[in-house]
């Protein structure tokens, strides 16, 4: 452990901090931006199976992962999985009219479970917040 300042310590030790502004309106568009994805994966799977289903999830995978290292955390990632897993609850409810986005078939099935397993690889595999400090090697 290396002494100094007030935020020198572990991670895990240090007080918590207020976000900041710009921080939670970036978090706010990534929720939206995963909702927007959600949606025309929801589209495209169904449409052009199965390239369409491995689009819909590389772009899945794509925004979660960018908004882990655009934020450098992995609060980066979990806010677009948090609005694509919304959009696709909300999308799998049916409508009083009868229609509905998700068909039956096996295709629906590996969109969600694979977006699922996709959005918890990208938050494990995301960008943590690295401690500041000088590098260091050893034997030095």
């Amino acid at each position: 452990m290396s002494g100094g300042g007030p935020g020198s310590g572990p991670l895990l030790a240090q007080p918590l901090r207020a976000p900041s502004a710009g921080r939670a309106l970036a978090h706010l568009g990534l929720l939206l931006l995963g909702a927007v994805v959600a949606l025309a994966g929801t589209l495209v799977q169904g449409a052009w199976f199965p390239g369409g289903l491995l689009l819909a999830l590389a772009g899945a995978a794509g925004v979660f992962l960018g908004g882990a290292y655009a934020t450098g955390g992995r609060g980066g990632a979990l806010a677009p999985v948090a609005g694509w897993m919304v959009a696709v609850i909300l999308l799998t409810l049916a409508r009083p009219e009868g229609d509905f986005f998700f068909g039956a078939g096996g295709g629906s099935y590996l969109f969600l479970l694979g977006g699922m397993a996709v959005a918890v690889i990208c938050a494990t595999l995301g960008a943590g917040r690295q401690p500041g400090g000088r590098p260091a090697r050893l034997g030095k």
